[in-house]
């Protein structure tokens, strides 16, 4: 009974918990890269260019309410992963977390921060209906949706660090 408990606190913890790490990171960028790459242009395609934006903006205020919640489950697991990764760590080279694997891991925490400090911005600061419309709101925001480029590009910079970071920790 000692082995079944040990195995699931030593590795089926560690397995499922990375994995919903994993699918909320997949859903947020995976989400932000579909608005970025598939709605807004086929909206451009297919609707008038003034409800374009109106509509984008629906589609993603919609989608914020997924990504609060992946935020939040984000944050979670990603605590626990540093705790398992630190343990494996310092059983493997008892020493626990390397130079290279720390600034690693601060380099995606600052784009993790990034990200969601634009989450938060759109949260607080929604786009005003008669603004929607304006000929200069076109070039800050081509998409209608606020940093909707910049958010998709810090989730790219964010798997690019935990793909390093995994590599770091063998």
């Amino acid at each position: 009974m000692d082995k079944f408990i040990d195995a699931v606190i030593n590795q089926w913890i560690p397995i499922v918990n990375h994995w919903l790490h994993l699918m909320s990171a997949i859903l947020w960028i995976g989400g932000l890269g579909l608005l970025l790459m598939a709605v807004v242009p086929s909206l451009r395609k297919s609707v008038p260019g003034e409800l374009v934006k109106p509509l984008a903006n629906a589609i993603y205020q919609k989608y914020q309410r997924i990504i609060g919640a992946l935020m939040l489950i984000i944050l979670v697991t990603g605590g626990i992963n540093i705790a398992y990764v630190n343990r494996l760590m310092k059983a493997t080279n008892g020493e626990g977390f390397t130079n290279p694997y720390l600034i690693a891991l601060g380099v995606k925490l600052f784009f993790v921060m990034c990200i969601m400090t634009l989450f938060l911005y759109n949260i607080i600061f929604p786009p005003e209906p008669e603004e929607k419309g304006k000929a200069d709101d076109e070039e800050k925001d081509p998409e209608g949706i606020p940093f909707l480029r910049a958010s998709f590009w810090f989730g790219i910079f964010i798997v690019l660090m935990a793909s390093t970071m995994k590599h770091l920790h063998h």
